[in-house]
């Protein structure tokens, strides 16, 4: 009777390890199976690419030199200091004045004309008479003018307000004389103006624009060394030798000026890159400046250099008054861009000389032969092949017509081989 009850006390025994191990056999699957479906629900995110139009482009960051048809302005009497008649970036015609030299007695005559002028205001602010609409219509402009000049903090832009405002407070003055009798006071001060101003104007030296272009005071030496009529000079080491810091502003000059030709621009450099190596006279490129200012550009001479590198320079034709200040700047250079369907190179399978993605539609996978149209380091841009290409390549009309065909909004896995 022990005996049958240790027999049972031990089958019982055994039934609740049994028991115990099925229950924790269990309990691991579903948990295997919880962390199995969690695994591939954030797996999925990272391992699929949803095919979508979009560009891919081939750049590459570098700086270059900037090479203009300029022609250095320099007078006589280029000691005394400039008086700017033309602004920085004007455009003017053949034969404009550009600026000219204050002469030996500037001061003094400028001092004699500007006591003149507050004996006219005088005269006028004085005067009860009821002016003409076109003299009204001086002074509100006069007034405008007064009141930007005040509200702007631009050096440049206050200094052009400034002379316009001069410019009409004279103008009014000569019609308020004009309006008056011919002895009057107004009218004799005036008289005298006209004499002080026109023996300034006889003491001083003019300088003309010898042809129609870009005015610019920004002079620093270079303007008869980087010349544009023969590329052949320009190599690696002369541009080096330059020994210029990239994206400084040249300074104004107090001696010269010079007029820039507003139609054509260059900028150099050298490169070590595939795409200079590939580079051909004429191609066609997009260079993206410091402000995110893109321009079009041509390759208009190449040079090779010893270490295999190329020297080329880009010919601009648009923007060319924002490289005023500049002679070195950072650039980037977009040689090519192409637009269609992107995809990662890593989804892309080579095999046997051909490429392939692997689509996944609702858990079936599809080995999908596909062109490449273009590619730079990261993306590809993907299409079919016709009809007539995979015949060339040897397919069947049987194997064509069966051949799974990727298309828009496909999801390809990422790293098949993985």
């Amino acid at each position: 009777m022990e005996k049958k009850n240790k027999k049972v006390k031990k089958s019982s025994k055994s039934n609740k390890i049994l028991a115990i191990v099925i229950i924790i056999t269990i309990v691991a699957a579903i948990l295997l199976y919880i962390a199995n479906s969690m695994y591939s629900w954030f797996k999925q995110p990272t391992d699929i690419f949803l095919v979508e139009n979009g560009e891919v482009i081939q750049e590459e960051t570098t700086t270059g030199y900037i090479i203009r048809e300029e022609v250095v302005l320099q007078g006589e009497n280029y000691k005394n200091g400039i008086l700017q008649i033309k602004t920085e970036g004007q455009r003017v015609s053949n034969g404009d004045p550009i600026f000219r030299y204050y002469s030996e007695s500037e001061e003094t005559i400028k001092n004699e004309i500007s006591q003149i002028d507050s004996q006219i205001q005088n005269i006028i602010d004085n005067n009860t008479s009821v002016y003409s609409s076109d003299i009204k219509l001086m002074e509100t402009q006069i007034k405008e003018q007064v009141d930007e000049l005040y509200k702007n903090n631009n050096l440049q832009e206050n200094k052009e307000y400034k002379q316009e405002i001069d410019a009409n407070m004279t103008k009014k003055a000569r019609a308020i004389g004009e309006l008056s009798p011919a002895d009057s006071e107004i009218r004799n001060l005036i008289n005298r103006r006209d004499e002080v101003e026109n023996s300034l104007k006889n003491n001083s030296e003019y300088i003309q624009a010898p042809l129609s272009g870009i005015v610019s005071y920004r002079v620093d030496g270079l303007e008869d060394v980087l010349k544009t009529d023969d590329f052949s000079y320009l190599n690696k080491e002369f541009l080096e030798n330059l020994d210029l810091k990239t994206g400084q502003v040249i300074g104004t000059s107090e001696e010269k000026g010079k007029i820039i030709n507003n139609f054509v621009c260059y900028i150099v450099t050298t490169l070590k890159s595939d795409q200079a190596k590939n580079a051909r006279i004429g191609d066609k490129v997009k260079l993206i400046l410091s402000n995110l200012e893109e321009i079009s550009a041509t390759v208009s001479y190449i040079n090779v250099e010893e270490d295999d590198s190329r020297t080329i320079v880009f010919q601009i034709t648009n923007k060319i008054e924002e490289l005023i200040k500049y002679r070195k700047i950072s650039i980037d250079i977009v040689w090519w861009s192409y637009e269609g369907w992107k995809v990662p190179n890593s989804s892309i399978l080579t095999e046997d000389g051909k490429t392939y993605v692997v689509r996944n539609r609702a858990g079936y996978l599809d080995k999908i032969l596909v062109k490449i149209l273009r590619q730079n380091e990261n993306y590809s841009i993907l299409s079919r092949y016709s009809t007539e290409e995979l015949k060339e390549m040897g397919y069947t009309s049987s194997e064509i017509n069966s051949m799974p065909k990727i298309s828009l909004y496909d999801e390809i896995l990422i790293s098949p081989e993985g």
